[in-house]
């Protein structure tokens, strides 16, 4: 099965399998047993693999790694503390590979450095469609797919799980565009007061109302019009979440490179940092490991701007209305760089949103009913240990940017002294125009 009848076979016949074990009316044994039967014989050498197609087998194989993992591990939690013997017997093409030595591997011809596991940018990025952003007639950014079938694969065929991949990848397109928009000012290539700079300020900023409107209309979708539940993300997806190893890094959204480099760009002062990164680090892409430690001590945009303009965070902080009006009217570039940071916060909002939504508030609830929690893979916090706590603290430090205090002064007032435009409400279709799936 090489690529495509594999990719079929993932498509259509793990998800069933997947669903008959989960509901009880097949035993967890099941489906190792038909991979045992040759489903994945015929796959070759991974050092004969072009790269494009390792990548393809990379994400087919990790939705396979991590669907035996967890069956092998849920039917009797005392096997969390020995994951890797969920694949004892589980053997990968001609030669009777085993599984845990074929993956890293075929990982390696991906020449990506991906991890020997499945991980974010395989999961998400690799798996679902190509996602273009546009505005107007300017393609911004490109986040590709490597399948080319329009297909999102999952766990069980749940529409909420195919439906919450493709939100994670829209999203990171999103983010890129916006970080690659004001990625020159941080590299010294555009001064940040420039009319460039501002262009491209108010690129980023629409980019990024458009992420929040983006992430809402994900939050109040139906599950009739492929709204994911939240006792099926936190009993179903995000128990496949399980390690392979012991002290492995499974995949998380909280691994999405271009979020974490926006926190950086735009100067989020969480003192976690430094270690969430060192966290996540082995769950990276080689790349993905270069940007981000080279970006986590670099100067932010706001500092550079402050340092531009001959100001500091104090003197805003000490200002008062009327001086914060007088600041923005001989320097307009601070109203434009507010209503970035600004936005940033309203999505950081939403993102601490979702979170509640789908998983800390059911799971408080679940507290209170006495029904606690899941032994597999814990919903108190999230997959990289990110607990609630956590989240609003890092919400709390994207509210507390270093332009916070001209929210003394309202948005209306801000946007006339600069001479800029209201700040723009997007709609569902104003995202449809921006966001464009391809294959």
């Amino acid at each position: 099965m090489f690529p495509d009848e594999l990719n079929r076979w993932v498509l259509t016949v793990l998800p069933a399998v997947n669903r008959e074990i989960l509901a009880g009316r097949e035993p967890p044994e099941l489906l190792a047993a038909r991979l045992a039967g040759g489903v994945l014989a015929e796959l070759p050498a991974p050092e004969r693999i072009e790269p494009e197609v390792a990548r393809r087998l990379t994400t087919l194989l990790g939705l396979i790694g991590a669907s035996v993992a967890r069956h092998f591990q849920e039917h009797d939690v005392t096997r969390k503390e020995r994951p890797a013997d969920a694949f004892a017997e589980l053997r990968v093409g001609p030669e009777d590979t085993p599984f845990l030595s074929y993956f890293p591997r075929l990982a390696a011809a991906t020449g990506a450095e991906h991890p020997d596991r499945d991980c974010y940018a395989s999961l998400v990025r690799w798996n679902a469609p190509t996602v273009e952003i546009r505005l107007g007639e300017s393609v911004l950014a490109v986040l590709p797919g490597v399948f080319g079938d329009g297909r999102v694969r999952s766990y069980t065929g749940d529409a909420g799980e195919e439906g919450f991949f493709a939100l994670l990848k829209d999203s990171e397109a999103l983010e890129l565009a916006a970080n690659d928009a004001v990625q020159p000012m941080a590299d010294g290539a555009v001064d940040v007061v420039s009319g460039e700079a501002l262009d491209r300020v108010a690129h980023a900023t629409l980019l990024l109302a458009a992420l929040r409107q983006l992430n809402m209309d994900y939050a109040n979708r139906p599950v009739s019009a492929g709204g994911l539940r939240p006792d099926h993300f936190m009993d179903v997806f995000r128990q496949f979440a399980v390690h392979w190893t012991p002290g492995d890094v499974p995949p998380s959204g909280a691994q999405d490179p271009e979020f974490i480099r926006r926190d950086f760009l735009l100067g989020v002062a969480w003192p976690g940092y430094p270690e969430h990164l060192r966290r996540i680090d082995p769950a990276l892409l080689a790349a993905e490991r270069v940007e981000l430690w080279g970006q986590l001590d670099a100067d932010s945009l706001p500092t550079l701007l402050l340092r531009r303009l001959g100001l500091s965070s104090d003197r805003l902080e000490e200002a008062s209305a009327d001086e914060l009006r007088d600041l923005v009217s001989r320097y307009p570039a601070l109203a434009s760089w507010y209503f970035l940071l600004a936005t940033n916060a309203r999505y950081a909002s939403t993102h601490l949103l979702l979170a509640e939504r789908f998983l800390f508030r059911p799971q408080r609830q679940r507290d209170a009913d006495g029904r606690g929690d899941r032994e597999l893979v814990s919903n108190r916090r999230g997959t990289t240990g990110m607990d609630r706590p956590l989240l609003r603290q890092l919400a709390d430090a994207r509210r507390g940017h270093m332009l916070a205090t001209l929210a003394r002064v309202p948005a209306s007032e801000l946007a006339r002294l600069a001479g800029l435009p209201p700040v723009a409400r997007l709609t569902d279709a104003d995202v449809a125009d921006i966001v464009h799936k391809g294959a």
